[in-house]
């Protein structure tokens, strides 16, 4: 019903910035939220943030707040996550997801998800 695709991924050294993009097609208006986890090797899926396409509002991890900010262009179905400060630890496959509100999406209630892209922070 949604496909999800992710681009921006890349390795970048400790302190830099990257920012990742998520474009929606297919039956975009079918889910309000859209956001972004990620998983380091060896652990498990975490939630990284979320943002509603209705009101706006976001939601972040209390690990990234203050350092990523999520945003979306609606009129592009697209959802973007500006990632500043990297730090090694921020090492993970980041994959896009939507689901039906920010706040489900922050517990991990997703419906669609994205093939994922590389990100990698060097110390």
């Amino acid at each position: 019903q949604v496909q999800l695709v992710e681009s921006g991924g890349g390795l970048v050294q400790a302190g830099g910035s990257l920012r990742l993009s998520c474009a929606a097609s297919g039956r975009t208006f079918s889910r309000d939220a859209m956001g972004w986890f990620r998983q380091a090797p060896e652990k498990e899926r975490e939630f990284v943030a979320a943002i509603s396409r209705s009101f706006g509002g976001t939601f972040y991890a209390s690990s990234v707040k203050g350092r990523f900010a999520i945003s979306r262009d609606n009129a592009k179905n697209t959802v973007y996550l500006q990632m500043n400060s990297l730090k090694p630890e921020d090492t993970a496959v980041y994959y896009c997801a939507a689901g039906s509100n920010v706040y489900g999406l922050g517990r991990s209630y997703v419906d669609y998800w994205g093939q994922g892209t590389q990100v990698t922070g060097s110390s």
